[in-house]
């Protein structure tokens, strides 16, 4: 059997179960080894942080600033570097409690190791010296959760984001990592419309999309476009609620976000493999895109709240 199809199977099973996100994590973290902070996850992370820090500073943003992320998952590192970029305060909104006590240390212990070893030096037009100062004075491993939190400025909530109790133009700037692709169309509007509400005038919004078939991260023996090969009727039966995928294109999400009165200022794209599109044999659901339109992977997309 494919690798991703036993994901699949075992992930649609725990989707079932009380406490499926937990479950799914110790799935995730013991068979997978998909959501360790090892290098390539936090070097992920960190270059998310630094595009939205650096496009949000070409508009305008200083510190101190209020920020807001969608979906943190199990380590925060945007949120941390958020924090010694200044912001005033750090806020995050799940669905699920997904960071544990263990994870926000090891995430704050890991910020400690490399500003020791200088290995985030591109971020000194970003970081703050006091800031940095503060952070590699707390004992991570003493601490509570809660202790860490305060000290980061870091707020969690879990909660639904069509309904922040945020005031309007509250937040300076609003962002996600690879968070939409696992939202449903018709959450994810009024999602973008609460955003709006929510961001100060000429505020930001910085929104990574990862467009790829996640399974294609496990299993190489399938391309990252494995998942257009299946009808909406076949994949709603692979698909799974701990770990959605919506196959959106980025078509798609311009639509949404017209619907949403929200305008897209700037993006970057990742055009992807219009040969693989064009070698393989996807579902006729999919036959209203063109072929470039189907083989983008990935978009940053950002908004200036206007």
């Amino acid at each position: 059997m494919k690798k991703w199809i036993l994901k699949a199977v075992i992930q649609k099973s725990i989707s079932w179960l009380p406490n499926s996100h937990s479950i799914n994590f110790w799935f995730q973290k013991n068979v997978t080894k998909g959501v360790q902070l090892n290098d390539q996850y936090f070097g992920d992370k960190m270059n998310h942080a630094f595009d939205h820090l650096s496009l949000s500073r070409e508009v305008g943003l200083k510190a101190p600033f209020k920020s807001l992320e969608l979906g943190t998952g199990w380590y925060p590192v945007v949120p941390v570097c958020m924090f010694l970029a200044g912001a005033e305060s750090v806020h995050s909104i799940d669905l699920n409690d997904l960071m544990s006590t263990e994870a926000l240390r090891d995430t704050v212990y890991r910020f400690q190791t490399e500003l020791k070893k200088d290995k985030l030096l591109r971020f000194e037009p970003f970081f703050i010296g006091s800031r940095i100062s503060l952070l590699q004075e707390l004992f991570p491993y003493e601490m509570s959760k809660d202790e860490l939190c305060k000290a980061l400025h870091f707020t969690t909530k879990v909660g639904d984001a069509r309904n922040l109790d945020f005031s309007d133009g509250y937040f300076d700037l609003i962002h996600s990592n690879n968070v939409f692709e696992h939202i449903y169309p018709n959450v994810l509007k009024p999602i973008l419309r609460e955003f709006k509400r929510c961001t100060v005038k000429n505020g930001v919004n910085s929104h990574f999309i990862d467009m790829s078939d996640h399974f294609a991260h496990l299993d190489k023996t399938i391309d990252i476009y494995n998942f257009l090969r299946f009808s909406d009727a076949s994949w709603k039966m692979i698909d799974n609620d701990v770990q959605p995928q919506n196959r959106m294109r980025l078509k798609d999400y311009y639509e949404l976000y017209k619907e949403a009165d929200f305008k897209i200022d700037n993006e970057v794209i990742r055009p992807g493999s219009p040969e693989t599109i064009d070698k393989a044999k996807l579902d006729s659901g999919f036959q209203k895109y063109t072929v470039e339109e189907l083989a983008i992977s990935h978009a940053h997309l950002i908004s200036i709240n206007n």
